[in-house]
């Protein structure tokens, strides 16, 4: 009787818990763990939307007519960024630095 109030781990005892196969616990942990199941999906619909949208906004911005207005800002700020990269030698070496995703982004 008394081993059943406890659990035996690499020779050691521990007290089970009162909780641990009572069909409230059970019930409780069901509960749980369609909340968190809820969340995730929600999130997953969520990012999915967000990333649709970031494609889009890719896919609209992506193209500028060589020697327009938009081409010389393009032009103007690649040069100026160059000019970090040559100041902050660590940002460049860094993928994942502010000015190397900008430089991305501008497609410099």
């Amino acid at each position: 009787m008394r081993s059943e109030k406890h659990i035996i781990v690499k020779g050691k005892k521990y007290k089970k818990s009162p909780l641990k196969d009572s069909p409230r616990k059970r019930k409780l942990v069901k509960g749980l763990m369609k909340a968190r199941r809820d969340v995730k999906t929600a999130l997953d619909k969520k990012n999915a939307k967000s990333e649709r949208n970031a494609r889009n906004r890719v896919q609209k911005t992506g193209k500028v007519k060589p020697g327009s207005k938009a081409a010389k800002r393009r032009k103007s700020f690649c040069a100026r960024s160059a000019g970090q990269m040559k100041k902050f030698p660590k940002a460049a070496r860094d993928p994942n630095s502010r000015l190397r995703q900008a430089r991305k982004r501008w497609k410099c």
